[in-house]
């Protein structure tokens, strides 16, 4: 399945620019918000889960933080935003791999996701991606997908829309909410998604 999904994605990237897919922004204004409102070090570990292409790496080098890591399952992606980057690409750690299957020595102050946890459909899927926020994550989780107003579909493929009780209660067992923020995205061709970004604190 890793392997369909893997292929999906890398196809995605390499057939169309950042301009023809819906998830693109010029700003990750509500994702920086959410993260400066931590409060936290420049020097925080951050990881940005199915990062792909997302400028979010950008604007953070820019605000001065050194530990970030992106990870994706389409390394198409990832060479995107290295190429971007440029000699600024060595100051990011790049994690090739499918969410489900990833394995860490460390913990991450700030474990961030905007648009890849709603791809999980299957409970099975949805407990593994929990079970690895409980031990990955020492401090902040932020989590952005698609509310119970947003579209049922992404690239094709099925996702999992959440309310705020829903994503409370998806993550109770060891997080305990800060604060859960709808926003409207407005897609590359003048569509508007409707998101939902909530911030949870490790208890």
């Amino acid at each position: 399945m890793t392997s369909n999904k893997k292929q999906h994605w890398e196809t995605v990237y390499q057939t169309k620019t950042p301009e023809q897919v819906s998830w693109t922004q010029k700003i990750p204004d509500t994702s920086l918000s959410l993260i400066g409102s931590l409060h936290l070090s420049k020097q925080a570990k951050i990881i940005d889960v199915g990062g792909g292409d997302s400028l979010l790496v950008d604007f953070l080098l820019d605000k001065g933080y050194t530990n970030i890591t992106v990870l994706d399952i389409a390394g198409e992606a990832l060479d995107r935003a290295k190429n971007r980057l440029g000699k600024r690409a060595t100051l990011v750690t790049w994690i090739e791999s499918d969410i489900l299957d990833f394995k860490s020595k460390i913990t991450y102050d700030i474990w961030h996701d905007r648009a890849a946890f709603h791809f999980l459909t299957k409970e099975n899927d949805i407990k593994t991606y929990i079970s690895l926020t409980e031990k990955y994550v020492s401090k902040n989780l932020i989590i952005g997908t698609f509310s119970d107003n947003g579209p049922m579909k992404c690239s094709g493929l099925e996702i999992t829309q959440y309310s705020k009780n829903k994503m409370h209660k998806t993550f109770n067992s060891k997080f305990e909410p800060v604060k859960c923020l709808i926003k409207n995205h407005q897609t590359p061709f003048d569509t508007i998604q409707n998101f939902i970004f909530c911030s949870f604190k490790k208890r």
